[in-house]
């Protein structure tokens, strides 16, 4: 099983990863790490991944240009997923974890900032949760999946270990709007030209916030 791993600091990983069943699974080439940063895409001078997202609002928001240059350069297995790492997904249960411990490849994207541009999902094959709850990134995230999945491929634990089939409960979603930064057109390879929604170039935030809103799928727990 490889695992590649998109994020801006791929040194987070270091402790966990070089510890433990995790440790000892890379050394017995069970399970193979790879690392991308996505920064290193960025094509202007400074690497900016981020950008103040169309139609005002707080925080920064990832750019799709980086994450989709990251992923290009990735050799595909046969048996791939890319999973893109947001409390919107799906919450990560013990029968997702064992649906990918049966592929070849899993290319998980950590977040970071107010999120990401939506065009982001339109280059992934599933979105997952670890939790209703908001983290910092999603470099936690992936090391949860990682550890999830590695321990039930074979030979990485012993056999005791198919007796856990602990899961979590399936919880609400995450209740954030689509996000969108520049550039106003992304056009990837060969596809189509995908653009931001024109309510958010409209400057009018009466019209802006009330589209925010209808994109929501329920209220915020308080």
């Amino acid at each position: 099983m490889t695992f590649d791993i998109l994020t801006l600091f791929p040194e987070s990983f270091g402790s966990y990863f070089g510890a433990s069943i995790v440790k000892r699974a890379i050394q017995a080439k069970k399970i193979h790490m790879r690392f991308h940063n996505f920064r290193d895409l960025a094509t202007d001078k400074h690497h900016t991944v981020d950008d103040a997202p169309y139609g005002g609002g707080a925080g920064m928001v990832l750019k799709v240009e980086p994450i989709y240059r990251a992923l290009k350069k990735i050799r595909r297995k046969k048996h791939s997923r890319v999973i893109l790492l947001t409390p919107k997904g799906k919450i990560l249960n013990q029968p997702m974890a064992r649906a990918f411990a049966r592929c070849d490849q899993l290319i998980l994207i950590c977040g970071r900032y107010e999120g990401f541009d939506e065009r982001v999902r339109a280059f992934v094959d599933e979105e997952v949760s670890i939790g209703n709850y908001v983290l910092t990134g999603g470099e936690l995230a992936a090391m949860v999946i990682v550890d999830a999945v590695a321990r039930l491929i074979p030979g990485v634990l012993g056999d005791d270990a198919s007796s856990e089939d602990e899961s979590f409960r399936a919880g609400a979603d995450d209740l954030e709007y689509p996000h969108y930064t520049r550039p106003e057109t992304f056009t990837p390879r060969g596809g189509k030209a995908m653009s931001v929604p024109p309510i958010l170039l409209s400057g009018d935030h009466a019209k802006i916030h009330a589209w925010r809103e209808s994109q929501r799928k329920k209220q915020d727990p308080i």
